[in-house]
């Protein structure tokens, strides 16, 4: 029996993995690095154990650091989460080498699928449908689209669609690069990229014994740069047919590595010219899951807790538990869509999605850094049918509070309301086609109003009353969604006035409007010149602004804190360059961001080399237009 147990992980796994050992009545460890300090995962945790360094190459990628941290807690057993270890066979063999239960299969199985061009071989073998790899010397315009994927590792590093055959080249040099970069390997394949398609997968547990459970199917089409962003369990709209033959793979798969724990197996969902379902066998990840959660609503159960059993020795009893409704999960990121997705950094002020589960690895207060994924949370809800857990998750995330970085939020919500997805004809170019609209601003037209109405009561005098006779017009600026506004408000004797609405109630944290005969409430929080109206957020601007830095024109700034982990081939001070054309690649929060010339002309200035850490607003190079 377990009885303490170490995750070699960090933020919401971990969190998740200590909350069923919590239950079990089993001691848990926690590791740290320098960045995560003052983390959740380290301050829930019974014991805590720091890996010096900020970074994941010094720290969380440091398999004997971890193993050390194990044993001098007093650890017997190691969890891996997902990411960082979870996947390699080398580590999975340390911690058994050191006399510790390894909650995973073993590094045999992980070693089989490690390798997703060796891994496809094997299924091959067994029987699974799949696509087969193509030779990139001789790709033709016959084949494009293809995909270059790499060969270790997930997350969407390392993949690059191609759909022009003089952009193959480059894609395979590019797509290397940053594999070698995330994973340390470099290996990248290609393959058939299958258009419109649906990613859907299949959760399994296998113990020692010889079962195998295929808990059913999940659906992770909407998906950015190849990463996930929202889930469903089961997929919808497969027939019976097709799902009988996604769990006979998935079945397949397992046996055939002799598996054992908590894993999954993807698929590529396409129709055919007679509308069948073709599947096409992805890569099996042999480990947790992001998108768990909505198996474990839908059976029932926590995988977690079967993971410790089958780790322990123990049976799977019986056949696997029927499922039970539907249940849809949305990953909350620290990013803005409309801005290509760039990662967003600061304090989360305060995180409450009420009404359904939600897994996260930060508490109020706690920093977002550049140094790890941008998923802030993942937001869980389960109900009778597609329909009720669409309605729920899309109302509990239009009614939370998310106060700090920009996040995906609005986009989550109309995601899930969008007519593709009600009606389950999403597929992986889901946010290629819709992303422009779904990311359209459209801020509330009152939340100024109501941020100075809130601003004025609490500077006003009295303790916060209004004054008592009138006074002169006022006035506070605000910048929204990109946008300066100017809103106007008058103090009476009957109190705030403002011409076309009538201010019902003023305060620090709620101001109440009547606005063409309707009240709305509106919840105000401000944190410096940031400020919250409901899901509306508003930078409040001073009333002389400071003086703009004076770069010259056609500089390029970071976007984002970060590490220049790239430079385009030859670039140097007097290269002539494209308008569009990629000169530097930053890599913040697991995501490398492509930096373009503005305007074709010449590079006279070249700030930056790889390796170096960048702070936002950084001057990294300066193009003079032609």
């Amino acid at each position: 029996m377990i009885s303490s147990l170490l995750v070699a992980n960090r933020g919401e796994i971990a969190c998740r993995v200590f909350r069923t050992c919590h239950d079990q009545g089993i001691r848990t460890v926690a590791v740290y690095s320098d960045a995560d300090a003052n983390a959740l995962h380290a301050r829930v945790a019974d014991t805590a154990v720091r890996l010096p360094g900020s970074s994941p190459a010094d720290t969380y990628l440091r398999g004997e650091l971890i193993v050390r941290a194990a044993v001098a807690a007093g650890a017997d057993a190691v969890h891996p989460g997902y990411g960082f270890l979870s996947e390699n066979a080398d580590f999975a063999r340390a911690v058994l080498d050191a006399g510790l239960v390894w909650v995973g299969p073993s590094p045999e199985a992980i070693e089989a699928m490690a390798s997703k061009t060796r891994a496809k071989e094997l299924m091959a073998a067994a029987g699974v449908p799949l696509l087969a790899p193509l030779d990139p010397d001789a790709v033709t315009g016959q084949d494009l689209p293809v995909l270059v994927k790499a060969s270790a590792g997930g997350g969407g590093r390392g993949m690059r669609v191609v759909r022009e055959l003089g952009d193959l080249a480059s894609a395979l040099r590019a797509a290397s690069a940053e594999a070698e970069s995330a994973f340390g390997d470099g290996t990248v394949f290609v393959e058939p990229y299958v258009e419109h398609a649906r990613h859907v997968e299949v959760q399994i547990v296998a113990d020692g014994h010889g079962t195998v459970w295929a808990l059913g199917t999940r659906d992770c089409s909407l998906q950015r740069r190849h990463q996930k962003v929202i889930e469903e369990a089961p997929a919808p709209g497969l027939g019976p047919e097709a799902e009988q033959r996604l769990l006979s793979a998935a079945t397949a798969a397992a046996r055939t590595i002799a598996y054992t724990g908590a894993g999954t197996v993807e698929f590529l969902v396409s129709k055919d010219g007679d509308s069948v379902d073709r599947v096409h066998f992805l890569e099996m990840n042999t480990r947790l899951q992001v998108e768990h959660p909505v198996t474990e609503a839908v059976f029932g159960m926590d995988l977690v807790a079967l993971q410790l059993r089958v780790a322990e020795g123990g049976t799977l009893d019986g056949d696997s538990p029927a499922p039970s409704g539907h249940a849809i999960e949305a990953r909350l990121y620290a990013e803005d869509p409309s801005q290509d997705w760039a990662p967003q950094t600061g304090t989360l002020h305060r995180l409450s999605v009420p009404g359904v589960r939600l897994d996260t690895g930060y508490g109020d207060g706690d920093t977002i850094g550049v140094h790890y994924d941008a998923m802030l949370a993942k937001a869980v809800a389960h109900a009778p049918t597609r329909a009720e857990a669409i309605r729920r998750l899309a109302g509990a995330l239009e009614r939370a509070t998310v106060h700090g970085p920009v996040t995906n939020r609005d986009l989550l919500v109309r995601s899930l309301r969008h007519e593709e997805f009600t009606a389950a004809r999403m597929n992986t170019a889901f946010y290629e086609h819709h992303l422009a609209d779904l990311t359209k601003a459209a801020p509330d037209p009152y939340a100024p109003l109501a941020a100075a109405l809130a601003d004025a009561h609490g500077r006003s005098r009295f303790g916060g009353g209004w004054r008592n006779v009138p006074s002169q017009p006022q006035s506070r600026r605000y910048l929204v969604a990109g946008e300066e506004h100017e809103v106007h408000y008058r103090h009476t004797r009957q109190g705030p006035a403002a011409d076309g609405v009538h201010v019902v109630q003023t305060g620090p944290d709620l101001v109440v409007l009547e606005i063409a005969g309707v009240r709305r409430k509106f919840a105000v929080s401000r944190y410096g010149d940031r400020v919250h109206v409901n899901g509306t957020t508003l930078t409040a601007l001073p009333r002389f602004p400071a003086p703009e830095p004076d770069h010259a024109p056609g500089s390029l700034l970071a976007p984002m804190p970060g590490t220049v982990v790239r430079l385009a081939d030859g670039l140097t001070e007097g290269t002539q360059v494209q308008s569009g054309q990629p000169l530097i690649w930053l890599e913040a929060m697991k995501m490398e961001h492509k930096i373009t010339a503005p305007a074709a002309g010449t590079l006279t200035a070249l700030r930056v080399s790889t390796g170096q850490q960048v702070e936002v607003g950084t001057l990294l190079a300066v193009v003079e237009p032609l």
